[in-house]
């Protein structure tokens, strides 16, 4: 078998960066771009802050013009899903895939991602992108003037309900416990609350989700009295319960934290020698395209030296 001198696992802005970088770089690239490839950004419908598209983009078109540029460079493509790596720096590392093929490379690139947490309605899975986000700060300018909801209770919710604010008349924040119950931390807490658009909706949990092609307004249930109500005003729905890194399948190769996040010693260097680790499978703090694409370069320049290293 044939070893490539980088396999890159990820279809998102990260993977197609490295995949850019590595490939103009004349390294031998494979990417196992997932099935469906393209990361978070194939339900983000339009894109405006990404830099060099001043009049937007949508997401899936955002990544297709990044596959494209690195196919020019000839970068060669599998549109599936890594279920197992194994090796080392020494012997090479070996890549199972969904599709029953094995692959193997001199050095790995891991940008499999992290993935929202949702609530599991069907109702949310059909308006995401029409209303629904997990992104505040990717799709809050969206909803000017509107008023939306934030589910959660922890320092995320804090955060992207008082980023809402800026764009938003009024923001929602829907919380599964008591006030007693916030996970978020004092400060965070406070900010919130010194906000006047914020309104607290304690011991709340959401039902359904109204609209058709978009987000109407909200069915929820206070979880302690039973009684349901309708926030019939509310335009846009954002998620704030967390992301979970998509990791299980490294358990065994390589060393994560205690939230899966993939360890770097240094820049995108991992614990093991040769493999590198880039975008939302190691930032749980910015989680966006741009700084997962700034990622996908660094760890696409840490490959080039660690193969002129080890030639």
């Amino acid at each position: 078998m044939e070893a490539y001198d980088c396999i890159i696992l990820g279809g998102g802005p990260a993977g197609m960066t490295a995949a850019i970088y590595t490939s103009r770089s004349f390294i031998k690239t494979l990417v196992i771009a997932g099935n469906p490839s393209g990361g978070q950004l194939l339900q983000t419908s339009d894109v405006e802050n990404f830099p060099g598209f001043f009049q937007g983009i949508s997401g899936p078109e955002l990544i297709s013009n990044m596959r494209n540029q690195a196919e020019k460079f000839e970068a060669e493509f599998v549109d599936s899903n890594a279920i197992d790596i194994s090796g080392s720096k020494e012997e090479n590392f070996k890549v199972k895939t969904d599709s029953g093929k094995e692959y193997e490379g001199r050095s790995i690139i891991i940008a499999t991602g992290a993935s929202a947490r949702w609530l599991g309605l069907e109702s949310e899975q059909k308006l995401r992108g029409k209303g629904v986000s997990a992104c505040a700060t990717c799709d809050g300018y969206f909803f000017r003037d509107k008023t939306v909801a934030v589910v959660g209770g922890g320092d995320s919710a804090m955060e992207e309900s008082t980023f809402l604010t800026k764009f938003a008349d009024k923001v929602y924040v829907l919380v599964r416990k008591s006030k007693d119950g916030l996970r978020a931390s004092k400060i965070m807490q406070k900010k919130a609350f010194d906000k006047e658009k914020i309104q607290f909706m304690f011991n709340t949990e959401v039902l359904e989700i109204l609209g058709e092609n978009k987000v109407s307004g909200l069915k929820v249930v206070n979880n302690q009295t039973k009684e349901e109500n309708t926030l019939e005003d509310v335009e846009g729905l954002f998620l704030a319960i967390g992301h979970i890194p998509n990791t299980d399948f490294l358990r065994n190769f390589i060393e994560l934290d205690h939230k899966g996040y993939i360890k770097v010693t240094e820049e995108t260097k991992t614990t093991k020698p040769g493999v590198f680790a880039a975008g939302d499978v190691i930032d749980f703090k910015y989680r966006q395209a741009v700084t997962a694409a700034g990622m996908g370069c660094e760890a696409a320049i840490d490959v080039s030296r660690f193969l002129e290293e080890h030639a």
